[in-house]
C-alpha cells in the first residue's frame, strides 16, 4: 500500500483536502507546466490511453480526476455518447469547463465535482473508466479502485496512466535528477505554490508501480491485468477488465 504523502507538511488536514487545495492553487498555471514539463510526451501517452480503449467502443465513459479535462477530450475520438469527468478540485474544473466551453462539447463532456473513494453514479453505470495521473492522489487506494470497479458494467475496461520509475542506466539517474532538481524549482517559479511540485516526486516515489499496483487492481476484483511501460519507464499504462 503507498505511503501517506501530503502535500502540506504542516498542515492537519486530510491528504484529500490537502490535494484538492494543492490543484486549486495551480490550476491556472496547470496546463502549461504539464505540457512544458513533459516537453509535451504527456499528450503522446494520452493517446496510447484512448487507442487502447478502441476496441471496447465505450459509449460510455467516466474520467476519474479530470484535471481540467484533457483525457476527457482526447477520448472524444472514440466517438462516445458522453464522457462525465469527476474532480474533487474546484480550481481545475473551472478551467475545464472553460476549455469545454470554448470547443463546443458540452453536450458531449459534462465535468462535475466527485470523490474517486465515494463516486456518486450508481453500479454498473459505464462502459469505460479512465484516469491520468490521478491514482496516486488517491486517499485510501483500495476504496478508490473498489468505487471505480463498483460503477463499471461487467466486462469493461479500466485504464490508468500513472508514473512509474524507470530502473535503467543512464535513465533513471536522469529522470530522478530532473524530478528532484529541475521539475520543482520549475513548478515553484511559475505556479508560486512552494509544495505542490515537490509533493509530485515524492508521491510517484510512494506509489505501488508495477507489478504491485497491478495486485492491488487484481485485489480490487480486477482481471486481465496488463501493464505497458512508456518513455523508458517514465510512465506506465495499466489496462484491467472487470
Amino acid at each position: 500500500m503507498n505511503k501517506k504523502v501530503i502535500p502540506y507538511k504542516n498542515s492537519t488536514d486530510s491528504k484529500k483536502n490537502q490535494v484538492a487545495e494543492m490543484f486549486n492553487n495551480i490550476a491556472k498555471k496547470y496546463d502549461f507546466l504539464n505540457h512544458f514539463l513533459s516537453m509535451g510526451i504527456d499528450k503522446l501517452w494520452r493517446n496510447k490511453v484512448i487507442s487502447l480503449l478502441k476496441k471496447y467502443q465505450p459509449k460510455t465513459i467516466l474520467d476519474i480526476a479530470t484535471g481540467t479535462g484533457d483525457l476527457a477530450i482526447t477520448a472524444l475520438k472514440l466517438n462516445p455518447d458522453k464522457i462525465i469527468g469527476i474532480d474533487i478540485s474546484i480550481g481545475m474544473l473551472k478551467i475545464g469547463k472553460d476549455k469545454i466551453k470554448k470547443k463546443g462539447l458540452e453536450n458531449i463532456i459534462e465535468l462535475l465535482e466527485g470523490d474517486s473513494e465515494n463516486i456518486q453514479f450508481p453500479n454498473h453505470s459505464y462502459d469505460a473508466a479512465i484516469v491520468a495521473f490521478g491514482v496516486r492522489n488517491f486517499e485510501n487506494l483500495q476504496m478508490g479502485l473498489s468505487e471505480i470497479h463498483r460503477v463499471l458494467k461487467p466486462g469493461s475496461p479500466f485504464i490508468v496512466l500513472e508514473f512509474s520509475k524507470p530502473g535503467k542506466f543512464p535513465i533513471k539517474q536522469v529522470y530522478n535528477f530532473y524530478f528532484t532538481n529541475i521539475l520543482p524549482f520549475v513548478g515553484k517559479l511559475f505556479s508560486k505554490d512552494n509544495s505542490a511540485y515537490t509533493y509530485l516526486p515524492q508521491s510517484v516515489n510512494a506509489f505501488p508501480e508495477g507489478n504491485d499496483f497491478v495486485e492491488e487492481l487484481k485485489k480490487t476484483g480486477f482481471r486481465t491485468v496488463k501493464e505497458n511501460r512508456l518513455s523508458f519507464g517514465i510512465a506506465s499504462i495499466y489496462l484491467a477488465e472487470k
